[in-house]
């Protein structure tokens, strides 16, 4: 059986605008990874190569690593050309070079009718083919793209996200689970009823928690989203991989979030401790 064993990472820009800001706090929390979504302001799509060069400098000289590039890849209208995010992670994967990570969030496209999301199951198959041509690119240049359930998008629920990555059924996208964004479409006792759907296609995990009550974000293990049947299920899994954390303790925003320094470190604290509660243990190197 093999061992588990996590390592933390984390939203920098979560913490503050500045690159510099964010790996400060990060090693203070001793946190060796940083999801990198914008930095000085910049969404990483939009980061110059020198700006991209500099983010794995200053990442380099503060012992922190880019474990995941959060794109915004998906977080566009199914009606759009799937051309435009062809192009876009074209890019990613030139700045995923230079960041030195092989991992790019992604997400599944916004139906036309987002007030309910009643009717998604239609758009299931347009979104596998449209996955499965970003994941065809992906594959060639050996990156992973990691899903995330969000709400509004079509793969909202553990039942799409599923029929999603399995319709493309590639090693080169797997599902992120986050527990806080099935709480908000509104799936109550995610792990009990989902852990076997869903498991076996997991590559990725966000650390936010939520309260199906309100649908509002706390930090892991004070919500709905079972945080703890959840790491213990990665436990006994032998789990070796990222708990990247997303805590939107502040602000949840369409596209982005924020928790400051007070929220990112009252976040990692509650991580831990729910982590020391099912004897999930962590690598900090």
């Amino acid at each position: 059986m093999t061992t588990a064993s996590v390592t933390l990472s984390a939203f920098g820009d979560e913490i503050a605008p500045a690159l510099e800001d964010q790996l400060k706090l990060l090693n203070e929390l001793n946190v060796s990874g940083l999801e990198c979504r914008t930095a000085w302001g910049t969404n990483v799509l939009k980061l110059t190569d020198d700006q991209a060069r500099q983010v794995r400098a200053l990442c380099d000289d503060a012992g922190i690593t880019v474990r995941c590039i959060g794109s915004p890849i998906g977080k566009s209208p199914l009606a759009d050309p799937i051309e435009n995010e062809l192009g876009n992670l074209d890019r990613l994967i030139e700045i995923g070079h230079l960041f030195g990570t092989r991992n790019i969030r992604i997400f599944s496209f916004y139906p036309a009718d987002i007030r309910t999301n009643a009717h998604y199951d239609q758009y299931v198959p347009e979104v596998i083919d449209r996955l499965g041509r970003l994941t065809e690119k992906a594959a060639a240049a050996d990156f992973v793209l990691l899903h995330e359930n969000e709400k509004d998008i079509v793969g909202d629920t553990p039942e799409r996200c599923q029929a999603l990555v399995s319709g493309v059924n590639s090693p080169n996208l797997r599902l992120i689970w986050d527990p806080a964004n099935f709480v908000q479409v509104g799936v109550a006792d995610q792990v009990d009823r989902f852990w076997d759907l869903m498991g076996p296609l997991i590559g990725y995990i966000h650390i936010k928690d939520a309260r199906l009550a309100d649908r509002s974000v706390t930090a892991a293990g004070e919500g709905d989203g079972q945080v703890p049947q959840l790491l213990a299920h990665l436990k006994a899994v032998g789990y070796s991989g990222v708990l990247a954390l997303e805590p939107h303790l502040k602000v949840a925003g369409h596209s982005t979030g924020f928790s400051g320094v007070e929220g990112m470190t009252i976040a990692v604290n509650a991580l831990r401790k729910v982590m020391a509660e099912v004897g999930l243990p962590e690598t900090t190197a």
